[in-house]
């Protein structure tokens, strides 16, 4: 085709400058908008008891309600607790404001040390309404609640007076004073932000329409059963060190202290964390007994209660035999699973589109959502990095059926299901579908070459993941299982599939984050409706699964066949959370997405600036829409050293007190971090599943230090007994020296080390 005329050459220039400055301007905007709005809200302390004493957990709220204080709680609150919320309130202009709470129970509000707002009282949901004049500037705040059982309710609103009252806008609240100027800031920046985000709209059409008589060269697609080895080196180094670069940025600021900064706040992370250290501690020891951790003594296999995170313990072990703390290790490991992730899907986009632009978009796609920026407490869930290679093996053995391509489809298989039993799950559902919806690859003659491949395939993972399956075998037989009510609990919901933890959206949230991004979405439009995720055997593989798993993610209520298959395979009663298979779908939504950006490069393959111009915004826009920087941490200290002392007797078993009743059982989650300097058998515990002895152990020792709870310590075996003053009752911290059977061997902070003698034996 001839070069276009210099004035249109002209004009497509000039729109490609003017759209790309647009889209800059645009993202700088944002990102100077999130900085600035970092973290809006308040300081949020919760505590199990109704007094407002014993703090349990640690947050920003931006949005307080009823709402936030169940996500707060993970939607699984005690039946009676409390929570106090602390910060500024900025006033823009001076006068008379009015103040209001809608509680159910007791809440008040605080100004400058002033009590505006007291709605006392047990009660139903009542408003209290109150009006203060207020001059310009950052104000201090205290709100207050407390909940005595039943219903749970809070809503705090406020308003200039006559004007009706409405929800406190979260860019007023802060932890810090906030200034004229930086409020100023803000609100251009509202301005500019959605002002920009539509010029470039606008420019791109525009574009759009200066390009739509280029020709669509057909996509290359030769080479397609290349291995592995014929990569190109440089560029997979180039594209690994590009995906490490955006996982700091998208982390930020973990990279910068990641052995104090955690997610600590969160019990799961703490699991993970002993989950870690166990498999170091143990494997150059008993390596036969991997499973029988030292949580929730004297059962046996108890690290099989959760995830076992196997191919992450391996990761982690070199670091943690140099001396790494399990918060280094733990963060360590959770760097290198996004950035593995988004680099396997990067490969194998690659691979299959001939198109490196294409697999770094699927690689951001893959490594950073809604779904993986938002489950950083939980380690199992940021490890996908097998799943890719596992496709693309699958793909080589349909095509070509060969044992080679077996071994491997196996291999990438185990390596993911030793990842998590959630994605050993996930993967055998994708490739299962995968495999129906290309019937023209085994289907009739072809049947006798590829059922040979994958039954061998299916037979080397199965062996391979025999031993570490076989603990949750017993499990299962001892009648740890899940009711089809509990797993429809948490089944998804729409809502779910807009949520995001990114600074870019305000969508309500859901429980789980699976919002796919609007960039994203729009680009698996381009491969839907060029037929391609229809006409490549590869992009429909993808497609089929990802429907799949956004069906069953509605759990048994909706998803045909559900109930029969939960019954039927054991395996899938691990699925607690069914909404996750939704995670099915932002794979999917990768891969297409990829296939999309290809087909774009190509229909913009000239001019060569243009093309590189678009292929840059496009990556940016993909990874800059899920941006929830900067993320909050808690700061991790270290463990107190006196949870060493227990280890110099071979023969201690150790509880901690008070035990957390098994409806809050994620309060004892701390201890198996702090059991990690001593590794003896301990009493406490946190999992998925509770074992019966937990609740005998708690309803024997919940009156602590009273004569049953020694007797039944004593029972247990128990040797030494750690207590957590700052959650033990007053009146039973007061009667623990008077206790004859205690002997104290040492005090740190708010923790004491009791020795518990034996029970004399009678004369």
């Amino acid at each position: 085709m001839a070069d276009p005329p210099d004035p249109l050459r002209k004009r497509r220039a000039r729109v490609t400058l003017g759209f790309t400055v647009a889209l800059g301007l645009w993202i700088v905007i944002g990102l100077c908008r999130s900085q600035l709005l970092a973290r809006p809200g308040l300081h949020a302390h919760y505590f199990s008891t109704v007094d407002l004493s014993g703090t349990d957990r640690s947050v920003i709220d931006s949005v307080i309600s009823t709402e936030q204080i169940s996500r707060d709680w993970d939607f699984k609150p005690p039946d009676t607790f409390s929570a106090r919320w602390t910060g500024f309130l900025y006033v823009e202009q001076p006068g008379i404001y009015a103040f209001a709470t809608t509680s159910a129970d007791r809440s008040l509000i605080r100004l400058d040390d002033e009590t505006i707002v007291a709605n006392d009282g047990s009660h139903g949901t009542v408003t209290s309404i109150a009006r203060r004049r207020l001059d310009r500037g950052s104000h201090a705040i205290v709100l207050e609640y407390q909940h005595r059982g039943g219903p749970y309710h809070l809503e705090w609103s406020s308003a200039p007076e006559g004007q009706p009252l409405g929800p406190v806008p979260p860019w007023l609240l802060s932890t810090r004073p906030k200034g004229a100027i930086s409020l100023l800031l803000i609100r251009v920046l509202d301005w500019l932000f959605p002002t920009m985000g539509l010029l470039a709209i606008v420019l791109a059409a525009w574009l759009a329409l200066l390009y739509r008589g280029s020709p669509a060269p057909r996509m290359d697609t030769t080479d397609q059963q290349t291995s592995a080895s014929s990569w190109n080196r440089r560029r997979g180094f180039i594209s690994l060190a590009l995906f490490a670069a955006m996982t700091v940025i998208q982390t930020w600021p973990l990279a910068t202290d990641p052995a104090h900064l955690s997610r600590n706040d969160n019990a799961d992370t703490n699991l993970n964390e002993w989950t870690l250290a166990w498999f170091a501690h143990q494997l150059p020891r008993h390596p036969l007994q991997l499973f029988d951790g030292n949580m929730f003594y004297p059962e046996h296999h108890t690290v099989a209660y959760a995830e076992t995170l196997l191919v992450q313990d391996a990761m982690a072990a070199p670091a943690l035999w140099l001396g790494a703390s399990p918060v280094l290790a733990y963060n360590l490991v959770l760097l290198a699973g996004f950035t593995l992730t988004g680099w396997a899907m990067c490969l194998t986009v690659t691979h299959w589109t001939n198109d490196w632009v294409a697999g770094i978009a699927a690689g951001v796609l893959m490594a950073f959502n809604a779904h993986t920026l938002s489950r950083m407490p939980h380690l199992q869930a940021l490890h996908v990095e097998f799943l890719p290679f596992a496709l693309m093996s699958l793909d080589a053995l349909l095509r070509r059926p060969r044992w080679t391509s077996a071994v491997w489809l196996a291999f990438w298989f185990t390596l993911q299901a030793l990842t998590s039993v959630y994605l050993l799950v996930f993967t055998a559902v994708a490739l299962a579908v995968g495999i129906l919806v290309r019937p023209e690859d085994w289907f009739g003659r072809r049947l006798a070459a590829v059922a040979p491949m994958l039954g061998l395939a299916a037979g080397l993972a199965g062996i391979a993941l025999a031993p570490f399956l076989l603990p949750y075998w017993r499990l299962h037989e001892q009648g740890f299982s899940r009711s089809l009510d509990e797993v429809g609990f948490f089944a998804a919901q729409v809502r779910d599939y807009l949520t995001t933890p990114s600074r870019f959206h305000t969508f309500a949230g859901g429980a789980v984050g699976l919002f796919p991004g609007a960039i994203a979405s729009l680009l698996t439009a381009v491969a839907i409706a060029s037929l391609k995720a229809f006409t490549d055997r590869r992009a429909r593989m993808c497609l089929a699964f990802g429907v799949c798993g956004v069906i069953l993610s509605f759990g048994p209520a909706i998803a045909p066949g559900y109930e029969f298959f939960y019954r039927t395979v054991p395996i899938l009663q691990g699925i607690r959370t069914t909404a996750r298979f939704g995670y099915l779908g932002l794979v999917a939504i990768a891969v297409l997405a990829g296939y999309g950006v290809a087909i774009l490069r190509q229909r913009l393959s000239q001019p060569r600036l243009a093309n590189i111009a678009a292929s840059l915004v496009v990556v940016t826009l993909l990874f800059a829409e899920p941006l929830a920087i900067p993320i909050w941490y808690a700061h991790f200290d270290g463990i107190p050293s006196i949870y060493s002392l227990p280890s110099s007797d071979p023969h201690a078993i150790v509880a901690e007190m008070p035990m957390a009743p098994p409806e809050r059982q994620f309060r004892d989650a701390v201890y198996l971090l702090d059991s990690t300097l001593n590794w003896r058998p301990l009493l406490n515990g946190y999992s998925g599943f509770i074992p019966p002895s937990y609740e005998q152990h708690y309803l024997a020792m919940k009156d602590f230090p009273n004569g049953s709870s020694i007797a039944a310590l004593r029972a247990a075996g128990v040797t030494d007994v750690f207590v957590d003053f700052d959650r033990l009752d007053a009146g039973a911290a007061r009667n623990l020296d008077r206790e004859p059977a205690l002997h104290r061997r040492a005090i740190q902070g708010s923790i004491g080390l009791y020795r518990l003698e034996p029970a004399q034996p009678r004369p």
